[in-house]
């Protein structure tokens, strides 16, 4: 068992410090990962501040993780010392329940292990993510990293990337479909990049009008003020799909009337208060309402495959360790476009 540098939340709504965490030494079924990158996502924020509950201190955030092998245990077969590899929202689960055996793992029956706040399948050792310099994973949940990606801007795709994919290829987002896109942040950014590549026509929905440029050039084919009535009214009955990635309340009724018959509309952002939902916004057209949790390991694989395939990474801003907590304060302000991602060499420093 060695201790691996780390940055820490100590306790809820403090500022995270310099810390140590114990990381296993590999076993015969564990890769062990240098970590070069790793994401920040707003969960982390919620998290570190304990705005959901149940957190447990100290705290080592960061679900968004990319680095290189440089240790297998004996009986890996899919890894060798110096692949790129990558750690997303999950480092265990129990492999044997009804979800986990559909590739649900994220569904886990007896709970996934979460790759921080939380604790390994023995529900006795906490997981620390990947705001340190090394993690140790299991090779069921290590993923492999595509050679030619930019690898700072494909860390995010652990997260983000994959929590955009998913609903996308449930719901089977096809060229000449009409999707819409709630929210222009770090989920919404990913979505409209995803279905832009997957030859959808994208719609940008935002509360602000100083997103159009931007929408657009992530691959958004129009821009509708939501504020506006008139600019919303057009929209009525004409969208296949909508990913609505908002984190605050807002009225899902407004969106719901954008739907073509029998279309659907994915909750991917997770507000804390619950939301009205009119039954005739459903029954009439025949619309759906679901939401969607990241994917499991064997879609995220596909999906870093994907984007690859497709050159999809997230746009990022890369930063030192050191400005961690001037990165969260940002974050609550949205003055980031539209991912931070931690250049962990600045960690050793």
């Amino acid at each position: 068992m060695a201790q691996t540098p780390a940055y820490a939340a100590p306790s809820a709504k403090a500022p995270l410090v310099p810390h140590s965490v114990p990381r296993r030494d590999p076993g015969p079924h564990d890769v062990q990962i240098d970590i070069l990158y790793c994401g920040v996502c707003h969960s982390d924020v919620h998290q570190v501040r304990d705005e959901w509950g149940g957190a447990i201190f100290p705290m080592v955030p960061g679900h968004e993780i990319v680095g290189r092998v440089t240790k297998v245990g004996a009986s890996v077969s899919k890894f060798k010392v110096g692949d790129l590899a990558g750690v997303g929202c999950m480092v265990d689960s129990c492999l044997a329940c009804d979800p986990c055996k559909r590739d649900l793992e994220q569904f886990c029956q007896k709970g996934a292990a979460f790759t921080y706040n939380g604790t390994e399948m023995d529900r006795k050792t906490p997981t620390y993510g990947g705001y340190s310099t090394q993690v140790v994973v299991t090779e069921r949940f290590t993923l492999k990293v595509p050679t030619g990606l930019d690898l700072a801007s494909a860390a995010p795709l652990l997260c983000a990337g994959i929590t955009t994919y998913s609903p996308l290829r449930r719901w089977n987002c096809k060229p000449g479909d009409r999707v819409g896109v709630v929210g222009l942040g770090g989920l919404g950014h990913m979505a409209v990049k995803l279905a832009a590549s997957m030859g959808a026509e994208v719609t940008m929905l935002s509360t602000s009008r100083a997103k159009e440029a931007d929408a657009r050039r992530l691959g958004a084919h129009d821009f509708e003020l939501t504020s506006d009535p008139k600019s919303l009214k057009k929209l009525i009955g004409r969208l296949d799909l909508i990913i609505d990635t908002v984190s605050v309340e807002h009225d899902l009724n407004t969106y719901l009337g954008l739907l073509r018959t029998e279309g659907t509309m994915v909750l991917i952002g997770v507000p804390t208060t619950p939301a009205p939902v009119a039954a005739t916004s459903l029954i009439f057209g025949n619309k759906k309402l679901a939401g969607s949790l990241i994917g499991g390991i064997a879609q995220t694989q596909e999906m870093l495959d994907y984007c690859a395939e497709k050159k999809v990474t997230a746009d990022v801003e890369v930063i030192p360790i050191q400005k961690i907590n001037e990165a969260y304060e940002r974050m609550v302000k949205s003055d980031v476009r539209y991912r931070f991602v931690i250049d962990i060499a600045s960690l050793k420093r």
